[in-house]
């Protein structure tokens, strides 16, 4: 037996170079002020002026989105996916480093 499911999907685009506030990034991630302002106090995210004014960049979206996506899935807590994180940056950069030699030498 198949089931057909029709889902609507609704968002906003973000330009790369944008910033969003508070607001905005937790519309951008449906998740509540609270759970940004411990992901700010875990180091996970990082907000560009005071409290009141709070800035964030287009990449502080896809962190949040990678968070809470770690904390359904895996169910793990803030500092887990700090850690997480940390480790698929330096995953990355070393993915990056490995391309480049690779490129460099088949030149």
């Amino acid at each position: 037996m198949t089931t057909s499911r029709n889902e609507t999907l609704s968002g906003a685009l973000l330009e790369e170079e944008s910033d969003v506030t508070l607001a905005q990034l937790c519309e951008a991630c449906a998740v509540r002020a609270e759970a940004v302002e411990a992901m700010v106090e875990e180091g996970i995210v990082a907000p560009v002026g005071g409290a009141t004014t709070w800035r964030f960049t287009r990449s502080t979206v896809v962190r949040v989105r990678t968070v809470l996506r770690m904390q359904r899935d895996l169910r793990v807590n803030l500092a887990g996916a700090a850690l997480a994180l940390e480790l698929l940056e330096r995953i990355e950069a070393l993915n990056a480093r490995l391309r480049s030699l690779d490129t460099e030498s088949h030149c």
